[in-house]
């Protein structure tokens, strides 16, 4: 009985988002004051994964079936449609990634083609804090840095990590970016599935990039979304 009641404040609470929520809002919004657990997150995960009622959009973003047609196409996916979902889940990445630049009081960029994307309902330029690139450096690299997929500086409007989010697209545009802005004490990072590690590893074990072998590191989507759902610690938490 305590199971059902919680698995439909959790289903209630989805529907007042609009049938959607991370498990972060789902933290955030649910009122845990009658469960009787010291772990009420965790029993959230249990029942979005348990729940017949519930399905899985991406890692950390669950939706109801009751409203899954309405909560598609607000988010403009089409599920089977390769290149709806790649859309999709790269801005998904980008939106997680500069909420959690925006929570670190980074001040969080996106480039202009990607700025319409959409991440929870809205688009990545109603949550990035930066609408054009610093000039931070020579045009010839601004060029390069205009590109990347997230950006955070810090409060001298200097580069501090740049991110790429690779979901099929080959590694070797990223690293050579990485490459050219290599002279700036900044963090590089390549975000994509588990199953593409040993890919990117290959790709990374080449004598081109030597330089920056030891600075790039690999960040996997469920790596990501842990850190988004922990942002109060995030603080104490590095990559």
């Amino acid at each position: 009985m305590i199971k059902e009641k919680q698995s439909s404040q959790v289903i209630e609470a989805m529907r007042k988002e609009g049938g959607y929520a991370t498990l972060r809002r789902l933290s955030e919004i649910v009122d845990f004051s009658k469960w009787e657990t010291k772990t009420p997150e965790a029993s959230i995960r249990r029942i979005v994964q348990q729940e017949k009622s519930i399905f899985r959009i991406q890692p950390g973003l669950w939706a109801l079936e009751e409203m899954r047609d309405e909560v598609l196409r607000k988010f403009e996916l089409k599920i089977g449609d390769k290149k709806s979902e790649e859309q999709f889940t790269h801005g998904y990445y980008q939106g997680i990634l500069v909420e959690i630049g925006n929570f670190r009081n980074k001040m969080t960029y996106v480039p202009a083609q990607d700025k319409n994307r959409k991440f929870m309902g809205h688009s990545l330029s109603e949550i990035t804090t930066v609408t054009e690139l610093p000039k931070f450096t020579y045009d010839e690299l601004l060029k390069k840095a205009r590109t990347i997929d997230v950006i955070w500086f810090n409060q001298r409007s200097m580069p501090s990590d740049f991110y790429e989010v690779e979901h099929t697209t080959d590694f070797k545009n990223s690293l050579s970016k990485f490459y050219e802005l290599q002279d700036f004490y900044a963090g590089f990072y390549i975000v994509a599935d588990k199953r593409r590690k040993e890919e990117f590893e290959d790709k990374l074990h080449v004598s081109l990039y030597a330089p920056i072998e030891k600075r790039v590191k690999f960040l996997d989507y469920n790596r990501i979304v842990s850190m988004y759902e922990g942002l109060k610690q995030i603080n104490t938490i590095y990559w």
